[in-house]
Protein backbone atom coordinates (compact mmCIF):
# COMPACT_ATOMS: atom_id res chain seq x y z
CA UNK A 1 0.00 0.00 0.00
CA UNK A 2 1.09 3.48 -0.61
CA UNK A 3 0.33 6.17 1.71
CA UNK A 4 -1.40 9.15 0.67
CA UNK A 5 2.24 10.95 1.52
CA UNK A 6 4.14 9.28 -0.67
CA UNK A 7 1.46 9.64 -4.17
CA UNK A 8 1.55 13.51 -3.28
CA UNK A 9 5.34 13.14 -3.88
CA UNK A 10 5.86 10.94 -6.37
CA UNK A 11 3.46 13.32 -8.23
CA UNK A 12 5.62 16.26 -7.81
CA UNK A 13 8.18 13.99 -9.42
CA UNK A 14 6.64 13.28 -12.51
CA UNK A 15 5.65 17.31 -12.83
CA UNK A 16 9.16 18.03 -12.15
CA UNK A 17 10.56 15.62 -14.72
CA UNK A 18 8.36 17.01 -17.65
CA UNK A 19 10.25 19.77 -19.29
CA UNK A 20 7.49 21.68 -20.84
CA UNK A 21 8.91 22.93 -23.52
CA UNK A 22 6.55 24.18 -25.99
CA UNK A 23 6.90 21.99 -29.18
CA UNK A 24 8.70 23.57 -32.67
CA UNK A 25 10.17 22.16 -35.84
CA UNK A 26 13.40 20.85 -35.77
CA UNK A 27 15.71 19.41 -38.00
CA UNK A 28 15.33 15.76 -36.32
CA UNK A 29 13.60 13.68 -33.94
CA UNK A 30 15.48 11.43 -31.83
CA UNK A 31 13.51 9.16 -30.62
CA UNK A 32 15.00 7.53 -27.21
CA UNK A 33 14.64 3.44 -26.86
CA UNK A 34 12.74 1.43 -24.42
CA UNK A 35 9.88 -0.68 -23.55
CA UNK A 36 7.38 1.94 -24.53
CA UNK A 37 5.93 1.44 -27.89
CA UNK A 38 3.80 4.83 -27.21
CA UNK A 39 7.71 6.80 -27.84
CA UNK A 40 7.72 5.76 -31.88
CA UNK A 41 3.95 6.46 -31.37
CA UNK A 42 4.57 9.98 -30.42
CA UNK A 43 7.59 10.50 -32.77
CA UNK A 44 5.55 9.30 -35.55
CA UNK A 45 2.35 12.09 -34.52
CA UNK A 46 5.06 14.91 -34.61
CA UNK A 47 6.21 13.95 -38.16
CA UNK A 48 2.92 13.84 -39.40
CA UNK A 49 2.32 17.23 -37.86
CA UNK A 50 5.52 18.47 -39.71
CA UNK A 51 7.55 19.04 -36.57
CA UNK A 52 10.76 17.32 -38.56
CA UNK A 53 11.68 15.53 -41.62
CA UNK A 54 13.32 12.66 -40.53
CA UNK A 55 13.42 10.42 -37.33
CA UNK A 56 16.18 8.22 -35.59
CA UNK A 57 15.32 5.43 -33.20
CA UNK A 58 18.13 4.71 -30.76
CA UNK A 59 18.73 1.85 -28.53
CA UNK A 60 19.80 -1.56 -28.63
CA UNK A 61 17.53 -3.98 -25.63
CA UNK A 62 18.27 -3.99 -21.87
CA UNK A 63 17.00 -6.99 -19.28
CA UNK A 64 13.64 -5.05 -19.58
CA UNK A 65 13.26 -4.97 -23.20
CA UNK A 66 14.67 -8.13 -24.18
CA UNK A 67 12.00 -10.70 -24.34
CA UNK A 68 9.30 -7.78 -25.59
CA UNK A 69 12.19 -6.36 -28.26
CA UNK A 70 14.04 -9.13 -29.06
CA UNK A 71 15.03 -7.46 -32.39
CA UNK A 72 16.24 -4.47 -30.57
CA UNK A 73 14.23 -1.35 -29.22
CA UNK A 74 15.19 0.85 -32.09
CA UNK A 75 14.41 -1.38 -34.46
CA UNK A 76 10.46 -2.48 -33.11
CA UNK A 77 10.25 1.28 -33.18
CA UNK A 78 11.18 1.56 -36.65
CA UNK A 79 8.62 -1.23 -37.57
CA UNK A 80 5.87 0.50 -35.46
CA UNK A 81 6.46 3.83 -37.41
CA UNK A 82 6.16 2.40 -41.04
CA UNK A 83 3.07 0.40 -39.47
CA UNK A 84 1.84 3.93 -38.87
CA UNK A 85 2.67 5.45 -42.09
CA UNK A 86 6.17 7.02 -42.09
CA UNK A 87 8.26 6.20 -45.26
CA UNK A 88 11.58 4.39 -44.20
CA UNK A 89 13.75 6.91 -46.35
CA UNK A 90 12.43 9.31 -43.00
CA UNK A 91 13.68 6.62 -40.68
CA UNK A 92 17.32 5.82 -39.36
CA UNK A 93 18.03 3.40 -36.57
CA UNK A 94 20.83 3.09 -34.58
CA UNK A 95 21.07 -0.34 -32.86
CA UNK A 96 23.68 -0.16 -29.96
CA UNK A 97 23.16 2.25 -28.02
CA UNK A 98 22.43 1.16 -23.94
CA UNK A 99 22.22 4.27 -21.94
CA UNK A 100 20.97 7.58 -22.54
CA UNK A 101 24.31 9.17 -23.13
CA UNK A 102 25.02 6.73 -25.77
CA UNK A 103 21.47 7.60 -27.64
CA UNK A 104 22.45 10.73 -27.88
CA UNK A 105 26.17 10.65 -29.07
CA UNK A 106 25.54 7.02 -31.46
CA UNK A 107 22.57 9.11 -32.95
CA UNK A 108 24.81 12.46 -33.46
CA UNK A 109 27.52 10.11 -35.11
CA UNK A 110 24.94 8.41 -37.29
CA UNK A 111 23.16 11.65 -38.58
CA UNK A 112 26.80 13.12 -39.38
CA UNK A 113 27.46 9.97 -41.43
CA UNK A 114 24.25 10.46 -43.07
CA UNK A 115 25.14 13.66 -43.52
CA UNK A 116 22.05 15.51 -42.15
CA UNK A 117 22.42 18.65 -41.63
CA UNK A 118 21.22 19.01 -37.49
CA UNK A 119 20.86 22.28 -35.61
CA UNK A 120 17.85 21.24 -33.80
CA UNK A 121 16.98 18.27 -32.26
CA UNK A 122 13.32 17.23 -31.00
CA UNK A 123 13.91 14.74 -28.08
CA UNK A 124 10.83 11.89 -27.93
CA UNK A 125 10.95 9.70 -24.43
CA UNK A 126 8.61 8.48 -22.02
CA UNK A 127 7.30 11.13 -19.68
CA UNK A 128 9.54 10.45 -16.56
CA UNK A 129 12.66 11.29 -19.10
CA UNK A 130 12.03 14.57 -20.41
CA UNK A 131 14.36 16.40 -18.33
CA UNK A 132 17.25 13.79 -18.15
CA UNK A 133 16.89 13.16 -21.86
CA UNK A 134 17.42 16.61 -22.06
CA UNK A 135 19.97 17.43 -19.50
CA UNK A 136 22.36 14.57 -21.17
CA UNK A 137 21.42 15.98 -25.14
CA UNK A 138 22.50 19.03 -23.49
CA UNK A 139 26.37 17.82 -22.16
CA UNK A 140 26.47 15.38 -24.86
CA UNK A 141 26.13 17.47 -27.58
CA UNK A 142 26.10 21.19 -26.99
CA UNK A 143 26.16 22.86 -29.97
CA UNK A 144 22.71 21.91 -30.49
CA UNK A 145 19.45 22.52 -29.64
CA UNK A 146 16.71 21.15 -27.69
CA UNK A 147 13.17 20.69 -27.49
CA UNK A 148 12.37 17.80 -24.97
CA UNK A 149 8.85 15.80 -25.59
CA UNK A 150 6.46 12.78 -24.83
CA UNK A 151 3.30 11.46 -25.43
CA UNK A 152 0.88 13.68 -23.15
CA UNK A 153 -0.11 12.17 -20.61
CA UNK A 154 -1.53 12.41 -16.80
CA UNK A 155 0.09 10.93 -13.94
CA UNK A 156 -2.46 8.75 -13.21
CA UNK A 157 -2.83 7.93 -16.67
CA UNK A 158 0.65 6.63 -16.83
CA UNK A 159 0.22 4.14 -13.98
CA UNK A 160 -2.44 2.67 -15.46
CA UNK A 161 -1.02 2.38 -18.85
CA UNK A 162 2.33 0.31 -16.83
CA UNK A 163 -0.29 -1.59 -14.74
CA UNK A 164 3.07 -1.45 -11.88
CA UNK A 165 2.43 1.56 -9.16
CA UNK A 166 5.31 1.28 -7.11
CA UNK A 167 8.09 0.24 -10.17
CA UNK A 168 6.97 3.49 -11.73
CA UNK A 169 7.67 5.58 -8.22
CA UNK A 170 10.89 3.61 -8.26
CA UNK A 171 11.60 5.15 -11.63
CA UNK A 172 11.11 8.27 -10.98
CA UNK A 173 12.92 8.23 -8.02
CA UNK A 174 15.76 7.40 -9.76
CA UNK A 175 15.62 9.35 -12.62
CA UNK A 176 16.10 12.42 -10.16
CA UNK A 177 18.79 10.34 -8.52
CA UNK A 178 20.61 10.87 -11.64
CA UNK A 179 19.78 14.35 -12.35
CA UNK A 180 21.46 15.00 -9.13
CA UNK A 181 24.61 12.94 -9.11
CA UNK A 182 25.36 13.11 -12.73
CA UNK A 183 26.34 16.07 -13.11
CA UNK A 184 29.22 15.48 -10.81
CA UNK A 185 30.18 12.21 -13.15
CA UNK A 186 29.97 14.43 -16.12
CA UNK A 187 27.10 12.97 -17.87
CA UNK A 188 24.74 15.67 -17.78
CA UNK A 189 24.61 19.25 -17.47
CA UNK A 190 23.31 20.87 -13.74
CA UNK A 191 19.36 21.03 -13.55
CA UNK A 192 18.17 22.97 -10.85
CA UNK A 193 15.78 20.60 -8.41
CA UNK A 194 13.38 22.86 -6.33
CA UNK A 195 13.33 22.82 -2.62
CA UNK A 196 10.05 21.17 -2.58
CA UNK A 197 11.01 18.06 -5.05
CA UNK A 198 13.96 17.27 -3.17
CA UNK A 199 12.27 16.70 -0.03
CA UNK A 200 9.48 14.62 -2.01
CA UNK A 201 12.76 12.64 -3.47
CA UNK A 202 14.23 12.15 0.34
CA UNK A 203 10.43 10.93 1.57
CA UNK A 204 10.16 8.56 -1.30
CA UNK A 205 13.91 7.26 -0.41
CA UNK A 206 13.23 6.85 2.92
CA UNK A 207 9.64 4.85 2.35
CA UNK A 208 11.81 2.36 0.41
CA UNK A 209 11.26 3.07 -3.11
CA UNK A 210 14.63 2.37 -4.36
CA UNK A 211 14.92 -0.20 -6.44
CA UNK A 212 16.05 2.13 -9.18
CA UNK A 213 18.83 3.87 -7.77
CA UNK A 214 22.44 3.78 -8.73
CA UNK A 215 24.42 2.12 -6.36
CA UNK A 216 27.31 1.03 -8.73
CA UNK A 217 28.43 1.38 -11.99
CA UNK A 218 26.03 4.15 -13.17
CA UNK A 219 24.15 3.85 -16.07
CA UNK A 220 23.93 6.72 -17.98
Amino acid sequence: MISKQSWADAQLLWDYHQMHHELRPCSVAIGLGSHDLGVAETAVDLYKRGMMPLIVFTGATSPTTRERMPRGEALHYRERALELGVPSSAVLVEPNARNTGQNISFSKALLEEAGADVSSVLLVSKPYEERRAYATACKTWPDAEFVSSSTPMSFDGYLASIGNDRLVVDMLVGALQRLLIYPDLGFTVRQDVPEMVAEAYDRLCNSGFTSRLVCSQPDV
